[in-house]
């Protein structure tokens, strides 16, 4: 019997939708339309060059979306979310790594920093920290202690102020 496992983690395409729609259902259940970034992504091509899926032995078990932004009518910026990991695969880094590959990504393609509304303790070790309060705002409820950003580009942040809206 063989234990190794066949991980693949590549850029999410067209023929991922409707696993990443049942991922979704599974990791957060109905209330996820609710939520602010959701409404932000409304409207928005579905699969950015950031977007990323993991599948092990053929499973989608992960799947992280990047979707283009605009701080203050400032371009170069992504939003990202949702990051789904199937709960039996929860805690084992599958999420990390997805992010960590994308957020490369973004670095060579010039994007200048990335937001999310999250969970501090979680993206830290990404590398993300808190916006300062009402330097960046979302067109809906946040708490703004979940509001997070990482610099792609050392400094970016200085730039970027205002309303977020969809790029």
């Amino acid at each position: 019997m063989s234990l190794s496992r066949d991980i693949i983690v590549r850029p999410a395409g067209p023929e991922d939708s409707a696993e990443i729609r049942a991922l979704h259902v599974r990791a957060f259940g109905p209330g996820r339309f609710a939520r602010t970034a959701y409404r932000l992504r409304e409207g928005t091509e579905e699969f950015s060059p950031f977007c990323r899926v993991c599948r092990i032995d053929g499973q989608l078990v992960a799947a992280v979306r990047f979707t283009p932004i605009l701080i203050g009518g400032r371009d170069g910026a992504l939003l990202l979310g949702p990051l789904a990991v199937d709960p039996a695969f929860a805690n084992q880094g599958y999420g990390r790594g997805l992010v960590g590959g994308a957020l490369e990504a973004a670095r060579g393609a010039g994007i200048a920093l990335v937001l999310l509304v999250g969970d501090e303790p979680y993206y830290a070790r990404l590398g993300f920290r808190r916006v300062p309060r009402g330097q960046i705002t979302l067109p809906g409820p946040v708490d703004p202690e979940r509001l997070l950003i990482v610099e792609l580009v050392p400094g970016a942040l200085a730039k970027y102020s205002g309303l977020v809206a969809r790029g």
